[in-house]
């Protein structure tokens, strides 16, 4: 059975291809089309996964999609009506409605056949059920409490549920206009950080400031007794407006969420790319703390209502790190699963193990423990595209390359390192990765500046062999997704300071050796004549979407100052 999942018309669009309930290939749209987090229809991404198996449209026996317009119908009307939401913003719904029900045709215009030769049966998912399904059926758990929290979708921004087997329950739900997501989004936009998904400068930013405007943030948000939060509506536009978002050209973007009443309280907002100052650093700390605070609050009513010691964490709050390395520590939780794509392109998977699990009644499938579903360029493929392009290259055994590339970083060097099928999700874990020894003091300028081209105070991350974290760390346990924030012991952060950020934290990636065994292997070597099990690891990219093919990371290492360029075992040098 062929289930093709995907999330359309939206940021960060997606296709997966689940194979009797197991997901054998998933990919981001913005891969293929190079514009980051690319809404509208995943055509791109659903040619690869159909291509990747080798079958036709023909052989998918269902199509879903982590979108339902008749979800929450009433509640939308009634909103409507009662608030004067504007005649631009009901229109825009209407025609994004429109194309969720045009799928098949779509499709039928991408393979350019009749819509009568799509046999599929497509199912409306809704967007946090398909949220909570890529967390939970995804997971190891039998039972878990589900928590999924994001912007909007489907007319609601967060759901809780508990679940069993291969069935949940939706237990509460906070709808339109109160959002988590928005609110974080909201001070995003107030901080000049304009673009879509730009969260996460924010989380970076945060460690520098001291968090001293929480008492300003509990006028803005406020939390509930019941467990969930609520916005104060004078310092948010789409209360009347809408949330008003656009993705001409693929690239999606937000109008300002906040109001005049924000200036009241902070100040004249930061307009991108003017100086950050001392309050907008210390509010950005504040952001981060209070809304680890309305988290917590929500996750411990939770566990007090379930009774739960597993907890799985979905939506695009999910993508906050230093959160979900703090969560087992201020709750009552004693394990948590996060996807390798808790953000939107995940309801791709998510939308069809619903319809696999919850629907069809079919059991579980082992949990994800993977993010390589993408795209896979073989050594003959690389080798063709650097004999047409005459770039000189030598070919090595494994020992060799391993040999080779860490001697390389010991001396100093910047590597690209890309290797097998790219990841999905948004964090690169070792297929599309930059890679440079965690000890050198200079790495994190020298990659802001002259690679990667970007804020000075973002971190970068570790990658580290899983049995070395509880001697670098102060938690341990498995992190395959980069999905948390760890402190680093004290007495490490002389031996890895590009990897320590100023709070003396590493968002990391434990390596298993079964899971990506060629580069727990290179860490592995590096670890043998270093002494440190640790590399950094940085995405394959320069502001644009990660890598996909060998053409995109041989671009890329042109045009910066890496020193070395591996595909599979191929490798290429300045």
């Amino acid at each position: 059975m062929y289930i093709l999942g995907i999330n359309a018309y939206h940021g960060d669009s997606s296709a997966c291809l689940l194979k009797d309930g197991v997901v054998i290939c998933a990919a981001e749209e913005e891969r293929f089309r190079r514009i980051k987090h690319w809404a509208g229809f995943p055509s791109e991404a659903v040619r690869f996964c159909l291509e990747d198996e080798e079958i036709s449209i023909a052989q998918i026996d269902y199509i879903t999609i982590s979108r339902d317009p008749k979800a929450n119908l009433y509640k939308k009307i009634l909103y409507s009506l009662c608030n004067t939401i504007s005649l631009s913003a009901i229109c825009d719904r209407l025609i994004n409605l429109k194309k969720v029900n045009s799928v098949k045709t779509e499709i039928a215009r991408l393979f350019n056949i009749p819509e009568r030769l799509i046999k599929a049966q497509v199912y409306n998912i809704e967007h946090h059920r398909s949220h909570i399904a890529s967390s939970f059926f995804a997971s190891r758990f039998e039972k878990s409490a589900i928590l999924s929290i994001d912007g909007f979708g489907d007319f609601t921004s967060t759901m809780t549920a508990i679940g069993d087997g291969n069935k949940f329950e939706v237990l509460e739900e906070v709808n339109f206009p109160h959002s988590l997501g928005l609110f974080y989004t909201a001070v995003t936009q107030f901080l000049g950080f304009p673009n879509y998904g730009d969260e996460y400068k924010v989380m970076g930013l945060a460690p520098y400031g001291e968090p001293r405007f929480l008492k300003e943030l509990g006028e803005i948000l406020s939390i509930t007794e019941g467990g969930f939060f609520k916005l104060n509506k004078k310092y948010f536009k789409h209360f009347k407006e809408g949330v008003n978002m656009d993705w001409k050209g693929g690239a999606p973007s937000i109008e300002p969420l906040f109001t005049k009443e924000w200036n009241k309280c902070f100040g004249k907002n930061r307009e991108n790319g003017d100086k950050l100052e001392k309050w907008h650093i210390d509010l950005a700390s504040s952001v981060q703390k209070f809304t680890e605070k309305v988290i917590f609050h929500m996750l411990n009513n939770l566990q007090k209502k379930t009774g739960a010691e597993n907890i799985c964490l979905t939506g695009g709050i999910a993508q906050n790190s230093v959160v979900n390395g703090r969560i087992l520590e201020n709750t009552n939780f004693k394990n948590i699963y996060i996807p390798p794509a808790g953000h939107d392109a995940g309801t791709s998977i998510g939308s069809a193990l619903y319809l696999y699990n919850q629907i069809l009644g079919h059991s579980r499938m082992p949990e994800i423990s993977s993010a390589y579903f993408g795209k896979k360029s073989t050594q003959d493929e690389v080798m063709r595209i650097l004999n047409k392009l005459g770039v000189k290259y030598s070919i090595l055994s494994d020992d060799e390359l391993f040999e080779k590339v860490s001697e390389r970083l010991i001396s100093g060097g910047v590597i690209g390192w890309f290797q097998g099928r790219a990841e999905f999700g948004s964090r690169a874990l070792g297929h599309r990765s930059i890679l440079v020894d965690p000890r050198r003091k200079d790495a994190k300028e020298l990659l802001n500046k002259k690679i990667k081209k970007r804020e000075s105070f973002r971190p970068f991350a570790p990658s580290i062999l899983r049995e070395s974290i509880k001697d670098y760390f102060m938690q341990d346990g498995s992190v395959p997704f980069m999905e948390k924030v760890f402190h680093i012991k004290t007495e490490k952060h002389a031996e890895i300071p590009a990897v320590t950020h100023v709070d003396g934290t590493g968002r990391l990636q434990s390596v298993d050796s079964k899971v990506s065994p060629r580069y727990y292997k290179l860490i592995s070597k590096f670890a043998e004549k270093s002494g440190t099990p640790i590399l950094l690891n940085t995405s394959f990219n320069e502001n644009e979407p990660i890598v996909n093919k060998p053409e995109e990371a041989l671009d890329c290492f042109f045009r910066t100052n890496m020193d070395m360029l591996v595909m599979e075992n191929i490798v290429v040098e300045r």
